[in-house]
């Protein structure tokens, strides 16, 4: 089991319970073993971080990014993040909300491609 704030259980909870579309939308097509069979997670604790979706079996996050996020500080944080992350073996996938939203197809046949890439090479970097 990956490392977690346990202070972080009750916020992750809460983030559940208040998706925004675009991550509504992205659960309803990573729920259920959708996926190559792949169980994810919706808001779950990692380290400091609360990531929107994990996936054990391929160590992937994926990241729903709304506009805070493409700001200077934003950015700066989200590299940070991805980079304490990536220290773990995870890859952190992201895409914009908008993306998501108006190009969900898209989104999908990337999260398919690098999870069918991790569960055939593993022990690679994609």
């Amino acid at each position: 089991m990956k490392p977690y704030n346990k202070n972080l259980k009750q916020p992750s909870r809460d983030l559940r319970n208040n998706m925004t579309d675009a991550e509504q939308l992205l659960w309803q097509r990573l729920r259920r073993k959708q996926i190559l069979g792949l169980q994810f997670y919706r808001q779950k604790p990692l380290l400091n971080f609360i990531v929107d979706f994990y996936c054990p079996t391929v160590n992937l996050v994926i990241e729903c990014d709304g506009g805070q996020h493409f700001t200077e500080d934003g950015l700066v944080a989200d590299q940070n993040r991805d980079y304490a992350l990536s220290e773990l073996g995870l890859r952190a996938l992201r895409f914009s909300n908008h993306q998501i939203l108006t190009e969900t197809d898209a989104v999908m046949e990337q999260v398919y491609y690098i999870a069918k890439h991790r569960l055939e090479f593993p022990s690679c970097e994609t």
